[in-house]
């Protein structure tokens, strides 16, 4: 079995099996925004939705997330406010989703409280990516007894660690593209198809590839060497720019993402 979780297997089972997610981060720029751009990004294509909690050092992200999180947490963003976008959402979607922050704000709430409500309300998994791999067990077992994958992050300076990490993961692996924050990049140029070689000989728990990725031509590549991509900063840039307008825009430019990696 690939998952605990059923929603997250669903994620890949698209007929081509390549899984387009896509990060906003919660509260920006109001609670009703968060809800309605997820329901636009699913309608859209999207296979599932990172909602990013935000918190005041979030350490991998670079400027475009950054100002998002101030943006939010200015608006007076909290985590039962992200709690509530989910529950929101949940009155009208079943879309895969997760929650992508930081250690602090999950040990501060505390974890079997934390993942009770994920479990109450429907979150499927979450990203720590400031969480070594030799201290995820502490947040992992409470993550499973409610149902919530505990996501595994593999980066290209893994090397050594890949088939470790790789052979524990569940959900799906998050194959960091590039070294440094998030951020849009012009190229990308870190060798993915021997990193994705590497998990595969190990497990068959899907990898889709995230940081930096913006145009649809770099989510079709990606998503051919992979099993999906993963897009935030592009994302989180449209939002900065139309504010509580941004639907329309980000159907668009979800919907172009989604067509190219169903081509890949």
């Amino acid at each position: 079995m690939r998952t605990l979780n059923n929603k997250l297997n669903k994620v890949f089972d698209t007929p081509n099996k390549k899984a387009f997610i896509g990060f906003l981060t919660a509260g920006d720029p109001t609670a009703d925004c968060t809800v309605n751009y997820i329901l636009e990004m699913e309608r859209a294509g999207a296979d599932l939705i990172e909602i990013g909690i935000p918190f005041s050092d979030p350490t991998a992200e670079g400027v475009v997330i950054q100002d998002a999180n101030i943006r939010a947490l200015k608006n007076g963003m909290t985590t039962d406010g992200a709690f509530d976008i989910v529950r929101r959402v949940r009155e009208k979607s079943r879309i895969p989703l997760a929650f992508m922050t930081y250690a602090n704000p999950v040990f501060h709430y505390g974890y079997d409280r934390f993942f009770s409500k994920c479990e109450e309300l429907g979150v499927d998994a979450i990203i720590i990516p400031d969480m070594p791999y030799e201290e995820k067990a502490e947040m992992e077992e409470p993550a499973n007894a409610h149902n919530v994958a505990v996501i595994s992050m593999i980066a290209p300076t893994s090397e050594e660690r890949i088939k470790m990490i790789a052979g524990e993961a569940k959900g799906f692996i998050y194959v960091v593209s590039s070294m440094g924050v998030t951020g849009v990049r012009s190229e990308i140029k870190t060798d993915l198809g021997s990193i994705v070689e590497s998990i595969r000989a190990v497990t068959d728990v899907p990898c889709a590839i995230g940081f930096g990725i913006s145009t649809p031509e770099q989510a079709k590549a990606m998503a051919a060497v992979s099993d999906g991509a993963i897009v935030g900063s592009a994302i989180v840039k449209i939002i900065a720019k139309y504010g509580t307008e941004a639907g329309p825009e980000l159907y668009h430019y979800v919907k172009s993402m989604k067509e190219a990696v169903r081509e890949a």
